[in-house]
């Protein structure tokens, strides 16, 4: 047994020297003093790599195929009124939208940005007493109300019981409502009254909108829009006037769920007009995202970079429409973001390699030190004596 023992101590890479053979010097101290600072800075830094998440980012092929894109807009328009201001949209496949009211909020707003009112945009509006019927006459009771739409319905017992009824159906055949006093059902509602009433006023639009993975646009423009032999026109009621202030504020737009970390670069953009009418464009250019994180949550969304133009209403017969126009493109590559954590042999052994290296390099500048030390208190005794 003592012979294996030997050959243990044989092995020892850490032979022990007396302590009285021991010799110690200031600079060694100010060494060792300035390497445990220096090991305890990069242990603090490694320990908060360690608690800490870190993001990997590739970038690959979108090989997916259809799909929708959800878009959430908060949009401030402080000098248009939330009557008069429609929402459309369409894309390259052809598929068209105009006015679109469903998952769509609107906060009248006074000249100082202060909410008056908030609604959820809709189809339909109060019924008043004894309203005109489809044949001429006016609702008796007990009678089945049933409205006409002047001359717009495809089928005998088609019925617009409503002002916007009637401009959808007007819509259908290509025609523009210009006059709505004309209207029975506009007049009742007090249609032209509602927009007297909120001149000066402003409108936030807010809410989703989910929208064809193809390239195509969507915008926010001061009028009620139709469709007619492939041109999109919109029709200006004699109330409205003939400019119209543009300026806008885009609280946010995304292209899907928020992802951590990201920030949309047109969150909190604003822009003021000094041109008359026209139109403000956004051409952006959507990038497929996914976020995987590091508690194997994964968000499918998108970011998007921008760019900016402001084009002014004077193309002739079918002008620029004023608005607010945001014109989006898919992009082929994906990125992937994955959060991971550094694993904790990784952490011990990055804190091993900074113990062993620091005190390694201050051994090796405490010897330097101490050697050209005793150089140079030889060559002062030598001087000395000679």
């Amino acid at each position: 047994m003592e012979r294996v023992f030997s050959k243990l101590r044989n092995l020892d890479a850490y032979p022990k020297i007396n302590e009285d053979f021991y010799n110690r010097t200031l600079s060694g101290g100010i060494v060792t003093l300035v390497a445990s600072v220096i090991m305890l800075v990069l242990f603090v830094n490694e320990l908060g790599l360690y608690i800490h998440s870190y993001t990997e980012t590739q970038l690959v092929v979108d090989t997916s195929r259809g799909g929708k894109l959800h878009i959430h807009f908060d949009i401030t328009i402080p000098a248009v009124p939330c009557s008069l201001l429609s929402l459309d949209a369409r894309d390259i496949s052809g598929e068209e939208h105009f006015d679109i009211r469903h998952d769509i909020f609107k906060k009248r707003i006074d000249s100082h940005g202060s909410v008056i009112e908030v609604k959820q945009d809709g189809i339909g509006a109060p019924k008043i007493e004894r309203p005109l019927q489809r044949h001429g006459g006016r609702l008796e009771h007990n009678e089945t109300y049933c409205g006409s739409c002047f001359g717009a319905e495809t089928a005998d017992d088609e019925c617009c019981n409503s002002c916007e009824e009637v401009r959808e159906a007007y819509q259908k055949r290509g025609w523009g409502m210009t006059n709505p006093d004309l209207i029975d059902q506009c007049k009742r509602e007090g249609f032209v009254q509602k927009i007297k009433d909120e001149e000066g006023e402003g409108c936030n639009i807010h809410g989703s909108l989910e929208v064809n993975k193809v390239a195509g646009n969507f915008h926010f423009a001061a009028g009620k829009s139709f469709h007619q032999s492939s041109f999109q026109l919109f029709e200006f009621i004699a109330l409205q006037s003939d400019t119209y202030n543009i300026s806008h504020r885009v609280n946010k737009l995304a292209f899907g769920d928020s992802i951590p970390g990201v920030v949309n670069p047109l969150d909190g953009v604003q822009w003021t007009q000094e041109a008359q009418n026209g139109m403000y464009q956004y051409f952006l250019k959507v990038v497929p995202t996914i976020y995987k994180g590091v508690r194997g949550r994964t968000i499918d969304s998108n970011q998007f970079s921008v760019t900016e133009h402001f084009k002014g209403s004077d193309m002739g017969l079918f002008q620029s429409i004023t608005g607010v126009y945001f014109f989006y493109d898919l992009s082929p590559i994906k990125v992937t973001f994955t959060e991971e954590h550094v694993s904790f042999f990784h952490f011990l052994t990055n804190v091993c390699a900074i113990i062993g290296g620091v005190f390694t390099v201050a051994g090796i500048v405490d010897a330097f030190i101490y050697h050209s030390q005793k150089a140079i208190k030889k060559k002062v005794e030598l001087g000395k004596f000679g």
